[in-house]
């Protein structure tokens, strides 16, 4: 049966690029189901409700901050070796519209455990609002991707072996979430040491979360500590940062009515 032959578009090219070098990752997943009744509570009182994307990406930077082998990268520049980070760079897949067809494109948030709920979610809603080719990152990757096969391999394996510019090009960490769809990734690609994703959130607050990480890296028993940890932070740090936007949007009100 004749059919027709289709060009690859250049989103195409750049994702088949990154799992070309996401298929040598020797990756490993572990995950918990999850309790987070606190955080839905707390979510629930706010008529502003903070996107669970933004709350899961505050939490897993949060944990981040406090576990040294989630801000470390395997290299092979200039000899095979782990590099570790001060922050943590957040790498955030985005589909978006662009030439005719869907495309999945990555901007990076850099040290968002220092960053608030509000400029996360305004990062965020940016990179998914704004024209495609007036956002830096996306226009850098398309870019990149209309170069020939052996120069974009090459730029990308030194961006990704070269310590000191891996996080700025890539990040340290990956988000990739599908569960607004109601389906869940159980096998995501990465070149980066962890990706992250959850399923849907239950009324009673479950929900199934998977790290997906770098064995080269780290450990399942660490990582599994870790996912402990990531719900203890989401029902707590979490959680009361979004009790406080009350206290936040009262004091706005006082200080506009004071005005006026």
């Amino acid at each position: 049966m004749r059919g027709r032959a289709i060009k690859l578009s250049a989103p195409r090219r750049l994702v088949g690029d990154l799992m070309r070098f996401s298929i040598g990752v020797p990756r490993v997943t572990v995950q918990r189901q999850m309790n987070l009744r606190e955080l839905l509570e707390a979510r629930k009182a706010q008529p502003d409700r903070p996107s669970w994307t933004v709350l899961f990406l505050k939490g897993y930077a949060l944990l981040s901050r406090e576990t040294p082998d989630f801000r470390r990268a395997y290299v092979k520049f200039p000899k095979p070796q782990l590099y570790e980070y001060p922050e943590s760079v957040a790498s955030v897949a985005h589909e978006r519209d662009y030439e005719g067809e869907r495309a999945v494109l990555l901007t990076t948030i850099k040290h968002p455990e220092r960053r608030s709920l509000a400029e996360l979610g305004s990062l965020i809603e940016l990179a998914r609002s704004r024209p495609v080719l007036e956002v830096k990152e996306f226009r850098r990757a398309l870019k990149i991707a209309r170069a020939p096969g052996p120069i974009r391999w090459l730029l990308m394996w030194l961006g990704l072996n070269l310590g000191q510019k891996r996080a700025r090009y890539f990040g340290t960490f990956q988000l990739s979430v599908y569960s607004g769809l109601g389906a869940e990734s159980l096998n995501p690609l990465t070149p980066l040491t962890t990706i992250f994703n959850y399923g849907q959130i239950t009324d009673e607050g479950l929900v199934t979360v998977r790290i997906h990480y770098d064995h080269r890296v780290m450990d399942g028993a660490n990582v599994a500590r870790a996912l402990e940890r990531f719900e203890a932070i989401l029902n707590g740090d979490v959680a009361d940062e979004v009790r406080r936007l009350d206290q936040a949007a009262a004091h706005r009100e006082a200080v506009s009515g004071t005005a006026t």
